[in-house]
């Protein structure tokens, strides 16, 4: 029963860490653009890193919108390039993802917009190749599995190297303090010395004072 039950929460886990993709609408060039989109019980960072490295491996790299002013800031633009896992022809594949709220930070979206000719494909996309898109989305969860653990190691990296440096402190900090002691140490030795030099001076000129009485 005890293995039944880790078995059932193994699998609930995966559903609860993934779910279908969908058709969804986005912002994009002042147009109301349609999407596939996909919700991931992952943060933003680790959705990104898969989507990038796995288009990566299919040697192509995105040209990502920036600017304080840019509204289509943050989309991942790759131009150009074929996905044959969606369609054999070239198109122009944007990526956005984002944070789902403000409150849930470890989840996501992900929209996937596909341009032909500089105008919304899924127009002129049948059910078949639609289909395909959103099975290639769905079909994302192990690399983004993959690129979280990859940040979470980040994350415990920096960490230990934390941790190691306040103890490369803190013994630093106690050789310090062993080499300020030392010195304390020798320096009342010394004084206790010179004290006692100062004492037979004092007796000897307290001496003469009683001599010359």
């Amino acid at each position: 029963m005890k293995k039944m039950g880790l078995i059932v929460s193994g699998l609930l886990m995966t559903v609860l860490s993934f779910g279908q993709s969908y058709e969804a609408s986005i912002q994009y060039d002042k147009k109301k653009q349609q999407a596939i989109a996909i919700d991931f019980v992952f943060q933003p960072q680790a959705v990104e890193n898969a989507i990038v490295q796995k288009l990566a491996k299919m040697g192509y790299k995105p040209k990502e919108e920036k600017g304080i002013l840019n509204r289509d800031k943050g989309f991942l633009v790759f131009k150009n390039i074929f996905i044959t896992d969606i369609m054999s022809d070239r198109m122009d594949y944007l990526i956005k993802v984002e944070r789902k709220s403000r409150k849930e930070a470890d989840e996501s979206i992900m929209y996937l917009v596909m341009l032909k000719d500089d105008k919304n494909a899924m127009g002129i996309m049948d059910a078949g190749d639609v289909g395909r898109a959103k099975s290639f989305l769905n079909n994302l969860l192990p690399e983004v599995e993959a690129a979280d653990l990859e940040l979470q190691i980040i994350a415990q990296q920096e960490v230990v190297a934390k941790a190691e440096k306040k103890l490369r402190d803190l013994k630093e900090e106690q050789t310090s303090l062993e080499r300020k002691i030392a010195d304390n140490k020798s320096g009342q030795e010394s004084t206790q010395k010179d004290i006692e030099s100062q004492k037979q001076a004092l007796g000897v000129l307290e001496g003469k004072r009683r001599t010359s009485n």
